[in-house]
């Protein structure tokens, strides 16, 4: 089995490479996904969310407010205590998944796709802190896009085709240049990662590269 690790800042695309990774036979881990799961009522982590953040992150029918929670995070700087408790929860679930996957088969491509591969500083097969992404992965892919681009797609996505505003607008791209600069920037992503994919232009391109590296993952499995 090959453990790849699929990454990329906020509207580079990496949710579009995992889809064309996934239609070529990759069993893919969505991070993003298994948090909003573990997040639900009953879970431990929503547990420890509503107790640790208080009731202002409680909507009235018992989900967590994400949007009252994202402003606390990001806006308010307390986002290390969030991932604190969401973290090491995310890794351990991929870690036990990853490993049904093996003994389904052992020849598997098993991809996480994650925005925090390398901002985490939780890793290992458990979660634990300071165990890193090098104890969690054999390979790391890198998607990009320039920082307009990622501005534009993440403005889009919020959107969801309403109309904006000016102030709208520009508030959503503050948002989005807030949550860049809590990242690590693509040059030291790129140092780090196995592979890279260039996502600034037509589809078909992001497919062209996907398809040139799958046979190469697949080989590296067996």
């Amino acid at each position: 089995m090959l453990r790849v690790g699929l990454t990329g800042g906020l509207g580079s695309g990496k949710s579009t490479a995992a889809r064309l990774f996934a239609t070529l036979g990759a069993q893919v881990l969505q991070s993003d996904a298994i948090g909003r799961e573990l997040m639900e009522p009953g879970q431990a982590v929503y547990t420890r969310i509503a107790t640790h953040f208080g009731p202002d992150v409680v909507l009235a029918d018992g989900r967590l407010d994400r949007g009252a929670l994202a402003r606390i995070a990001f806006a308010d700087g307390r986002v290390e205590e969030l991932n604190a408790i969401v973290h090491p929860a995310v890794i351990a679930r991929e870690a036990e998944l990853s490993e049904e996957i093996r003994g389904r088969d052992s020849h598997a491509v098993v991809m996480v796709e994650s925005a925090l591969i390398f901002e985490t500083k939780y890793g290992g097969s458990h979660g634990t802190l300071g165990a890193g992404w090098q104890d969690r992965f054999d390979r790391i892919i890198l998607v990009t896009a320039s920082e307009e681009m990622k501005i534009a797609r993440f403005v889009a996505r919020s959107a969801a085709g309403e109309a904006l505003s000016d102030e709208r607008h520009a508030g959503l791209e503050a948002e989005a240049r807030r949550r860049i600069a809590q990242q690590i920037p693509d040059e030291q992503k790129s140092a780090l990662s196995d592979y890279v994919l260039t996502n600034g232009g037509a589809l078909t391109e992001l497919e062209w590269q996907v398809d040139l590296l799958w046979p190469i993952l697949q080989a590296a499995a067996r």
